[in-house]
């Protein structure tokens, strides 16, 4: 997956993954790619913490402009990387795993049902770390963390299967392709209403009261603002004597800049503590780009209250209405992304920073943890539907081709050149991003 992480709020309210997907095996010989739907943890955007508070008394599931961001900002840079507490890593691992194994299971489903043959279901991909078989199916996990791929024998030079056997994939008419191919992105929709259907059950949806000043709801030990007297729970009220024009995202990112733009120099907080309100001096510490950081977190300072349905219809409306609202966010992003991707590109981010992000989420509610394996998969779904070499998309504009040629079918060659060449990008990109958000990761940061 890739991730888009920014450290300003965008426009749109709480967009927050991208998934992509589609990788194959890199240990697989090549001229099984075809056959394989692979799927790699490419997103290319982790909207950024961002929520729009324009009114006050508002339900979160009725106006996505309104939705808490379940991310707490983090000063220094983007602070996405602490990895405190194995706890929420193994929350946010098994999160992503579980988006993985259901979206994989839909190819295998649909195959399955119309008896279509299956060879291989695998999370990861490279090296085979464990396996089982059953019913003909190779079941393993691998070792690169980067999606996951349902295989098929169709190519396989050693499959006892005939090549005109009338079950391989490859045989099958067109719509029934069409269905196995699409069937993962069905899937991770129907997960993705299920989660917030759980989540609306559960624990009711967010309502949200924003209050001035910014909110810190956590201070790294040995920090910078540690060591000049921020607590956790201070709300800032003003920054250099200058208080905020307005609530909300847009006074945390002025509390961002500030603090970027000011390494070794004092900054003068005006800081709520209860019923206190008085002056602290902090001094930002230099990070390894020059920019300041104190090593805090920080999150519009609001009040959160839940709202759970009186009855099953108007859960199936909350949960309708939040869903869409969620949707509708991913695509604005989506949107976003490739009109400014020049802007965006260096804010793609892996599987790592998935991860990081996700165990932050963890840490802080249920909600947040809720909201990130909707986004997930909703992402994850629609990336997949882009027409590029390797994704699901890319698979079904292939068939398309071969429906407007009248069934026949593009050259093999070409097909594979086709789909190497997709994979192998997503390979390389997926690896580049794990190096690089490992390297940007706080505890790695404090070793240089």
């Amino acid at each position: 997956m890739v991730l888009y992480l920014s450290p300003s709020p965008p426009l749109h309210s709480s967009s927050i993954i991208r998934l992509a997907k589609s990788k194959s095996p890199i240990s697989e010989p090549w001229h099984r790619l075809k056959t394989h739907f692979p799927k790699p943890l490419l997103s290319p955007s982790f909207g950024s913490p961002s929520v729009n508070f324009a009114c006050k008394k508002q339900f979160f599931h009725e106006n996505r402009r309104n939705r808490l961001d379940f991310r707490t900002w983090s000063i220094a840079g983007f602070d996405y990387g602490n990895f405190e507490g194995p706890q929420s890593v193994l929350e946010a691992a098994a999160v992503l795993t579980a988006i993985i194994v259901v979206h994989e299971s839909g190819h295998f489903l649909a195959a399955s049902l119309q008896g279509i043959h299956v060879s291989k279901f695998a999370v990861g991909f490279g090296p085979i770390l464990a396996k089982f078989n059953a019913k003909n199916v190779e079941y393993s996990i691998r070792a690169f963390p980067l999606g996951g791929f349902v295989g098929f024998p169709d190519n396989d030079p050693e499959s006892d299967i005939p090549v005109d056997d009338e079950n391989l994939l490859k045989n099958r008419p067109i719509l029934d392709r069409v269905i196995v191919v699409s069937a993962g992105v069905v899937a991770n929709i129907i997960f993705a209403f299920v989660i917030i259907f759980a989540q609306v059950l559960s624990v009711g949806l967010p309502e949200q009261e924003v209050f001035p000043g910014v909110s810190v709801p956590d201070v790294r030990p040995f920090s910078a603002a540690s060591r000049d007297g921020l607590l956790a729970g201070d709300v800032i009220l003003e920054v250099n004597g200058s208080e905020f024009p307005k609530p909300g995202p847009s006074a945390v990112s002025e509390v961002v800049e500030v603090i970027k733009r000011n390494p070794k120099r004092y900054v003068l907080l005006k800081i709520k503590r209860g019923e206190q309100n008085f002056d602290i001096k902090v001094t930002p510490d230099e990070s390894y780009d020059g920019t300041g950081k104190i090593g805090v977190q920080l999150a519009p300072n609001v009040k959160i209250a839940k709202v759970r349905p009186k009855n099953l219809g108007e859960a199936l409306e909350f949960t309708g209405k939040e869903f869409w609202g969620l949707s509708s966010n991913v695509l604005d992003g989506l949107k976003q992304t490739f009109l400014n991707f020049s802007q965006s590109a260096s804010k793609v981010s892996g599987p790592v920073a998935i991860i990081a992000v996700g165990a932050e989420v963890a840490r802080s509610n249920i909600d947040g943890l809720f909201q990130f394996a909707a986004i997930l998969n909703i992402n994850l779904a629609v990336i997949n539907l882009l027409p590029l070499p390797a994704l699901d998309g890319g698979t079904l504009a292939l068939i398309l081709v071969e429906a407007a040629r009248g069934g026949r079918k593009l050259p093999l060659e070409v097909e594979q050149t086709i789909m190497t060449s997709g994979i192998m990008f997503v390979i390389v990109l997926g690896l580049f991003l794990i190096v690089r958000d490992t390297l940007n990761l706080e505890f790695i940061k404090d070793l240089w």
